[in-house]
This record gives structure tokens, C-alpha cells and sequence, in this order.
């Protein structure tokens, strides 16, 4: 069944950490002129990797056990203060994946507080390195429109990133 409004039921968030997918990554990547749903991602390019890794300004950030946990309690904290529902979440070593109902709240609003909080909470902990914010920029918004869709990436985050079990 279609959700007839204007509003998504949800939204499926992802942020990466900084350097761990660059433009030219044999897994393929976008940009903004194939950034549309069903645009093929840009072929493997080998020589673009090089370019972007020599344009870091950083060192890719890897998420250790206790750096996870932060962002994973960040993530619940932001939806409970913005009185969002959280679906689900899942932190792994190069990104964070949430289900996020935030009402008329935009896509990008959502996307944007997940990564400051995860981010001030980080620094507050003292994990991390440099003044550099820890995420690549942007992220990925997927508006989930019915409830299949919310279903279906509810399973996807909660069972679908791997067979590594943490405890929180």
C-alpha cells in the first residue's frame, strides 16, 4: 500500500566514515549526475582512487568497539531529544546505518543531527584524532514511503551488515 501524503513514513540514513569509500572504489560510487534511484554507480576507475586518497587531509577513520557504541547510544539520544522514532540502527567499523521517523522533519535535518551529535559525542568521549569532523561528507537519504519499505530496511540494518555480534 502507497502512502498518499507528502511525508515519507521514514527515512533509511547512512554515513560514512571519512575515507573508507572514495570516488573511483572498486564497489562503484555516485556523483551528482548518477545520483538518482536506478542510475547505475560510476565504473571502478583506479587512478581516481589515488587522486582522492593523496587529497585527504586525514587518515581514513576506522570505528573501534567503544567509538561504535557512542555513536549507536548518539544515534537513540537525538531521536529521543527531537522526539523522532527510531527504527532501527546499526554502527559498523565504516558506517552507520539508521531507520529514522522524524515526522515533517527533512531527510538532510535528520542526516545532519545524527552525524553533529555522533560527532560532539565522539570528541566528548576523547575518540577523536584532529579537529576534523570523523564522516565523509553528505550521506545517503532513502525516503521509505510504505510500510514494506520500512520493514524491509529495518531488516536490512538489523540483520543484513554482517554476522558480527556486539553487545551494547
Amino acid at each position: 500500500m502507497w502512502n498518499d501524503t507528502d511525508t515519507p513514513l521514514a527515512y533509511l540514513i547512512t554515513f560514512r566514515t571519512y575515507g573508507t569509500w572514495l570516488h573511483g572504489d572498486k564497489r562503484g560510487s555516485t556523483n551528482r549526475f548518477r545520483n538518482t534511484y536506478g542510475t547505475r554507480r560510476l565504473p571502478p576507475e583506479p587512478l581516481w582512487v589515488e587522486i582522492n586518497k593523496q587529497r585527504m587531509t586525514a587518515k581514513p577513520v576506522i570505528l573501534d568497539l567503544d567509538q561504535r557504541r557512542i555513536v549507536y547510544r548518539s544515534i537513540g539520544q537525538t531521536c529521543i531529544f527531537r522526539n523522532w522514532s527510531l527504527y532501527a540502527a546499526n554502527v559498523r567499523p565504516t558506517h552507520a546505518h539508521a531507520v529514522v521517523c522524524a515526522g515533517l522533519t527533512g531527510a538532510g535535518k535528520v542526516l545532519n543531527a545524527l552525524k553533529a551529535n555522533s560527532t560532539r559525542a565522539l570528541r566528548e568521549a576523547g575518540c577523536t584524532a584532529g579537529g576534523h569532523s570523523p564522516w565523509a561528507d553528505k550521506g545517503s537519504q532513502k525516503y521509505l514511503w510504505n510500510q514494506q519499505s520500512v520493514d524491509r530496511a529495518v531488516e536490512y540494518v538489523l540483520y543484513e551488515q554482517g554476522n558480527e555480534n556486539w553487545e551494547l
